[in-house]
């Protein structure tokens, strides 16, 4: 099943990353955002991915095409210009990189990657945001319903510290939690290769005509998911998710990850805990 990752937009509200680079390479703990994504969905056995490219595209193909030189020891023949990797970490992973235009619009991206799909389900995030939602779960209530998308729906974080109030008492505080009413899109989609009729061309927006025609016509579902999710649309939002990184306490951080140290050849392995997952309901 192909993994669509939409890493195409320009992310002005992080501007002092993305002046240089893309906002899915903005990095959190020493790498892409996009890799902790890639990393997440790989975690589940999802390895097949299709990235569509568009602002700075070049420094996304860039990253993958050298990934393994980067995270290998080499040799390298000078005589010929051979270069050989070992002892490196090599991910099990198949990248299509498709270039899907600067200016074309989130339902348009998604359209341009039609012929990469297969004709088959195919799941569809964006290259900005991570959760710890169980993909398979996801994926079981999405072929439990038979229509023809399912999005991820979370509770947003707040912004600010909630309160509860007995008059001018404050009888419970609670810094910045993830707000108790309303429901909103988390991306983490399912869908089936029908929903690229909802899309009319580049200028479309995903979020809007496609998104509001599947909902009308009954093809819309919702897995709720009540744990971790978190975006990165502003330089705040990237320091939390680093600070969850470099305390060990990241939430989506539920893969094995071997590295390999370039210095003397040795591999260590870090272990990371599975955060629980909420179960989905249909809405």
């Amino acid at each position: 099943m192909k993994v669509a990752i939409l890493a195409g937009g320009v992310g002005s509200r992080l501007a002092e990353e993305t002046e240089v680079k893309p906002k899915p390479m903005v990095e959190i703990g020493g790498r892409p955002i996009l890799w902790h994504i890639m990393m997440n969905y790989s975690h589940y056995g999802f390895k097949d991915f299709v990235i569509a490219l568009g602002y700075k595209g070049e420094v996304i193909k860039r990253y993958m095409v050298d990934y393994c030189s980067l995270n290998s020891n080499l040799t390298v023949s000078l005589r010929n210009g051979n270069v050989r990797t070992h002892d490196g970490y090599h991910l099990d992973w198949t990248v299509d990189l498709i270039d899907t235009g600067v200016a074309t619009n989130t339902g348009g991206r998604i359209k341009r990657l039609a012929p990469y799909v297969d004709k088959q389900t195919f799941m569809l995030t964006w290259g900005d945001g991570v959760s710890d939602v169980n993909l398979y779960d996801l994926l079981a209530f999405h072929r439990s319903h038979g229509k023809l998308a399912t999005l991820t729906a979370v509770r947003p974080p707040a912004r600010f510290g909630h309160l509860e109030l007995d008059g001018n008492q404050i009888v419970e505080f609670s810094e910045k939690p993830q707000t108790r009413e309303g429901w909103i899109n988390g991306a983490f989609f399912v869908l089936e290769p029908k929903v690229f009729d909802y899309v009319a061309g580049d200028d479309t927006q995903w979020e809007k005509e496609p998104l509001e025609r599947l909902a009308q016509d009954g093809q819309l579902m919702a897995y709720r998911h009540t744990s971790f999710w978190q975006c990165m649309d502003t330089l705040r939002d990237k320091r939390l998710l680093e600070s969850l990184w470099q305390s060990d306490k990241a939430p989506w951080k539920i893969w094995e990850e071997q590295d390999a140290s370039l210095g003397n050849g040795a591999q260590r392995v870090h272990r990371h805990r599975t955060s629980a997952h909420a179960a989905g309901a249909g809405a």
